[in-house]
């Protein structure tokens, strides 16, 4: 099993969300938590995939130097994409409410790249998970928004909470990715670190 191939690796996990945390407890990995700050601006014409790869890579530039031979780092970025543009995390509520509205009956996509690092080298993956909303009432989002968290998540829902149970119509892909990290992918990934010691 994996665990047993990672056993003299040492997995740190740079995030703060408690989602992904939670998946890899569900995976069985001995992990730590490291967070370092990272101002999260992406050139402009990038689109939907390569801003993720390109953040997922930004995010581990901080770790740079601190990594031992034996650590696996890894970093993640999440993006809903939407008519084109790419809508990330809400400043408040207002912008919660905003966000969740224009989803309202529309397919958009959730988008997330993972990068492990491992010495000096990286490994990017991405995946891309169609959403498709009911029309929402404004009563019904702003019961959402004040009721839950959605300050933190892209595109300020969280399909494992209410909004999930009652909103979403059709989902295309991993619902892992969609609540934060497609597990099947680090799974992959790690996998492939580890065979190829």
């Amino acid at each position: 099993m994996l665990n047993d191939k990672l056993k003299d690796f040492n997995i740190i996990l740079a995030s703060a969300s408690p989602r992904r945390h939670a998946f890899l407890k569900d995976m069985y990995l001995d992990f730590e938590i490291r967070l370092k700050p990272v101002e999260e601006i992406y050139p402009e014409q990038l689109k939907r995939e390569e801003i993720t790869d390109f953040l997922s890579k930004l995010k581990a530039e901080p770790f740079a130097g601190d990594l031992q031979s034996n650590d696996i780092l890894i970093t993640s970025d999440t993006i809903v994409w939407l008519d084109d543009k790419a809508i990330g995390k809400p400043k408040d509520l207002d912008d919660a409410f905003n966000m969740i509205k224009s989803l309202s009956n529309k397919t958009h996509e959730v988008v997330t790249s993972i990068c492990c690092t491992f010495n000096a080298e990286q490994y990017i993956v991405n995946t891309i998970t169609k959403v498709t909303f009911k029309s929402l009432s404004d009563e019904e989002i702003w019961y959402y928004v004040n009721h839950f968290k959605p300050l933190d998540k892209a595109g300020a829902y969280g399909i494992q909470e209410w909004i999930g149970a009652v909103a979403i119509t059709s989902i295309e892909g991993s619902y892992n990715n969609v609540v934060g990290l497609p597990t099947h992918l680090l799974y992959k990934t790690l996998n492939s670190i580890a065979d190829s010691i």
